[in-house]
């Protein structure tokens, strides 16, 4: 059975390779933010913030068919734009696929070279909460 994470990541890294520079990696991304669903304004309460992020995060996780479905939104940009990106790898997938895989994408598309040290902080805090949320599901099954 093929990890759909797995196949998400790289459809990813295949997607940034256009880009010639990181201007543009960041237009995307800011792009990519820009598209979020609407999220709902009864979530934006404490409780669902992320700890570690600078900017403010609210992040949701429901879990629906045996699959995780993950809603989430930034008041910043290009962090907007990372959880695009982590939605994209990470919502509608099981949970056994999000905790088998690596953030491999983070390594590849080089983005700790790239993000400021707390936009870093942040995206990792943000990929701890959807593996603490892959395990309390796949714990439940």
């Amino acid at each position: 059975m093929t990890n759909e994470v797995d196949v998400a990541q790289q459809q990813l890294i295949e997607e940034f390779q256009f880009f010639d520079d990181w201007v543009d990696r960041y237009q995307y991304l800011i792009d990519l933010g820009r598209r979020l669903p609407k999220f709902p304004e009864e979530y934006r309460i404490d409780s669902n913030k992320i700890r570690g992020c600078q900017s403010q995060v609210w992040f949701v996780a429901d879990k629906k068919g045996g699959r995780l479905e993950f809603q989430a939104i930034s008041d910043a940009a290009i962090v907007s734009g990372l959880i695009a990106v982590l939605l994209r790898i990470y919502s509608d997938k099981r949970p056994q696929d999000i905790l088998n895989t690596t953030a491999d994408f983070v390594t590849r598309l080089k983005l700790e070279n790239h993000l400021s040290p707390t936009r870093s902080n942040g995206l990792h805090a943000m990929l701890s909460a959807i593996r603490n949320f892959a395990a309390e599901a796949a714990e439940a099954a």
